[in-house]
């Protein structure tokens, strides 16, 4: 199995595990101080769920992907631009996460949410899942890192969500994004969201840039799969 060669390790998967599964729906709702708090649940569990699911698929079929993705900022031969990109993107997912539940239950701060907006947020989760795991399911070279990797002898992915945008991981992300400040009531959060995606757009760009000159057949794909992140939009 391709768990026994897996360098992440069994104990630190059951750990990551735990973190998500346990600990990570705890802090929201100790952050959030109302452990009845319904939104609050429904997203600890959400995100327990497509982390846990992501990790255990990583670890048990491509733990050459699952070492790729645990690589900090920095590593071989990320794009020099790209580790501060990545590093602001990190600081930027934990004020989220921090903020939203602050925001939507202890200190209120958020007066007002309409009912209908909680709804939609919470099925942008829906898709969310599904784009950020096929994602993982189907290409094994979708690294946290903006960098060609010629170690692993990487070349393009067209296919499943790949054939539907070109970057289905960030078309996830941001319906999380979006999503979770949504059904938690949490207009700091959506403020977080709307400084993030610009940013996130730039990270595309330079990505692009670099796979159009370093990976062969790039630019055919390029033409083949019209749109970066959104349907008909960009």
């Amino acid at each position: 199995m391709a768990a026994e060669n897996n360098r992440f390790g069994l104990s630190k998967l059951i750990l990551v595990i735990i973190f998500y599964t346990l600990i990570f729906p705890t802090i929201i709702l100790l952050l959030a101080g109302d452990w009845f708090w319904i939104e609050g649940w429904i997203f600890g569990i959400w995100f327990a769920v497509m982390c846990s699911a992501v990790i255990i698929y990583m670890y048990r079929h491509d733990p050459a992907l699952l070492a790729e993705r645990s690589k900090m900022p920095g590593s071989d031969n990320e794009k020099g631009w790209d580790k501060y990109v990545i590093s602001i993107i990190y600081l930027a997912f934990i004020a989220w996460l921090i903020i939203m539940p602050l925001d939507a239950k202890r200190y209120g701060w958020t007066t007002y949410f309409p009912v209908w907006l909680k709804v939609l947020g919470g099925v942008a989760l829906l898709p969310a899942l599904y784009f950020l795991y096929r994602s993982v399911v189907e290409n094994t070279f979708a690294s946290t890192l903006v960098r060609v990797q010629t170690d692993r002898k990487q070349h393009v992915i067209s296919t499943g969500v790949y054939s539907f945008v070109r970057h289905p991981m960030y078309l996830g992300g941001l319906l999380m994004w979006l999503g979770a400040p949504l059904l938690l009531g949490s207009i700091y959060g959506l403020m977080i969201t709307i400084i993030l995606t610009p940013i996130i757009a730039v990270r595309i760009i330079g990505e692009e840039k670099m796979l159009v000159n370093e990976l062969e057949g790039y630019a055919d794909y390029k033409k083949q799969v019209k749109y970066r992140l959104i349907p008909f939009v960009w």
